[in-house]
């Protein structure tokens, strides 16, 4: 566990992408079976522990020392891995320290009973970073700034392979991987019979800039609507249909309506929307379906979802990503130009000019359109973000003047910090929380913003602090956002998509902030 924990400090401060890779191959290379593949499948996500909760970890915490000097250094810490693993007060005759390999068979195996006297043995026998290390472990916060890609690509270098082909036989690998290790460092064959419906990792686009706009050429690309949905890929393969996120996140069970969708043999990226009437309705109806282990009736029928098609990758055991665009397109709209209901094809967008598609980005024909897409026709299908091939041109996004009402420690970096923010909007003589964000400032602002929470708190709501909000008194704070949906569950009855930060209007007064009846009016129909 020692030497995780220390590839983990090293991961947290290293902000360099190529320098987590190669500690992360490193760490790959000299750590002998198990502990490696447990490793890998905690930075890819892969790892969860049914009883290990945050509130164990609080109660043992609490019961070692005093719980009013815990819950006062939970507070200006911030983050409760770092807290525990500063305070804990060790007790002589502990164990050794424990292997990541036993760790992760205790926590499987063990009761919701037994499970708190090993978690306590295993703080004993660990130092403070190996402490942090099982926590952030424990509770599925393991947030170092790797990616799954990332920990996927430093375990493909090991055996000089693609980190598509480790895409490829992902999906039917499970921890520890031994067999996925052994195929690397060439002691066996490559994993085999497990590759049916694989992920295929995404292209992505970059934001496109005024500036790009000066060398591009209009003639060279494409253009389509950017939906406002989630990223998917859908993939039919000899009789087996998945639906995976662009992260590789496989969904299938949560949308059983649109894994079948598709037919054939055949993997195609698109949008995943909810339709009604035949049109992608809000993201907030979207978001009744997210996050869903299961799926009742009425959700199915209240909010029917469906894919909105972009591209396709494979067709009838053919690989189609190295040809160009145009190609795919093509090949998209034979398989999809008889229509089928809740998976159609995305239109394309005239190209005659950059004046008119600006002027058509600013005017959709959707409020479900948050922008356009560009893609070179002469592209072909390549992984991650590729400069030069495909860009997205959102919306202007939309202001408001907000103020002020509630703060909440950050974390990582940011835990000494009051980082995340609760604001609202005036509805008569009260202010209503319409959303909260926790990034679109600076360093300096953060500080700033700290200040002000701190020498303005009027109370407190364990980790959250109250702060003065009346008329005259407050910090007023212009919010982007890019789109509004009416929402029973909030009490303003509206909720932002993405909300961020824009600037700090200490010029002005809370009195003067914008009214609900502003963001109201933005609502579409």
């Amino acid at each position: 566990m020692n030497r995780f924990a220390a590839l983990l400090d090293r991961l947290v401060y290293a902000p360099q992408r190529t320098v987590k890779l190669r500690a992360i191959e490193r760490y790959l290379r000299d750590t002998p079976d198990p502990d490696r593949g447990y490793a890998l499948a905690a930075l890819t996500g892969s790892l969860s522990f049914k009883h290990a909760k945050a509130g164990l970890i609080r109660t043992l915490a609490e019961a070692r020392v005093d719980p009013v000097l815990f819950r006062l250094s939970y507070d200006y810490v911030g983050d409760l891995a770092e807290t525990v693993a500063l305070i804990w007060p060790q007790r002589r005759g502990a164990n050794r320290a424990p292997e990541l390999s036993e760790i992760v068979a205790g926590l499987e195996a063990a009761s919701k009973a037994e499970l708190p006297g090993l978690v306590e043995g295993w703080l004993d026998a660990l130092d403070a970073d190996g402490r942090w290390a099982l926590i952030k472990l424990m509770t599925g916060s393991l947030r170092v700034g790797v990616s799954g890609r990332l920990a996927k690509t430093a375990a493909a270098a090991i055996g000089g392979v693609e980190p598509d082909e480790i895409e490829l036989v992902w999906p039917g690998l499970h921890p520890p991987y031994t067999e996925l290790f052994a195929w690397l460092e060439g002691r066996s064959e490559r994993p085999r019979g497990i590759a049916r419906a694989p992920f295929r990792p995404v292209m992505l686009a970059h934001a496109l800039e005024e500036r790009d706009l000066a060398v591009l050429k209009p003639g060279d690309f494409a253009a389509e609507w950017k939906w406002d949905g989630i990223r998917v890929q859908a993939v039919s393969d000899r009789g087996e249909a998945r639906l995976y996120t662009r992260t590789g996140e496989d969904i299938s069970a949560a949308f059983p309506d649109v894994v079948g969708l598709l037919g054939g043999d055949a993997s195609i990226d698109g949008e995943l929307l909810v339709f009604r009437d035949g049109e992608p309705a809000s993201f907030n109806d979207l978001q009744q379906r997210l996050n869903r282990k299961t799926v009742t009736k009425a959700v199915l029928q209240d909010y029917p979802a469906g894919i909105r098609a972009y591209d396709i990758l494979h067709l009838d055991g053919t690989d189609l990503r190295p040809l160009p665009y145009r190609a795919r397109r093509a090949r998209l709209e034979d398989l999809l130009g008889d229509g089928r209901e809740r998976l159609d094809l995305s239109p394309l967008v005239p190209v005659s000019g950059w004046e008119d598609l600006q002027r058509l980005r600013a005017n959709p024909p959707s409020a479900a359109a948050e922008g356009l897409m560009l893609k070179r026709w002469e592209s072909s299908y390549l992984p991650g973000r590729v400069r030069g091939e495909w860009f997205k041109w959102k919306r202007d996004p939309r202001l408001v003047d907000a103020v002020l009402m509630y703060a909440q420690r950050g974390h990582g970096k940011r835990s000494s910090y009051y980082s995340d923010y609760t604001f609202g909007v005036w509805r008569g003589e009260e202010l209503v929380p319409v959303g909260k964000a926790y990034f679109g400032f600076t360093d300096e602002e953060l500080k700033e913003i700290d200040r002000f929470v701190r020498a303005n708190t009027v109370n407190s709501f364990g980790p959250v602090r109250e702060v003065a909000h009346t008329r005259d008194l407050g910090l007023v704070l212009e919010v982007a956002f890019e789109g509004l949906a009416r929402s029973p569950r909030h009490k303003s009855g509206v909720a932002m998509r993405f909300p961020r930060i824009s600037r700090l209007r200490w010029d002005k007064p809370p009195k003067d902030a914008d009214r609900l009846e502003t963001l109201e009016a933005m609502l579409p129909g």
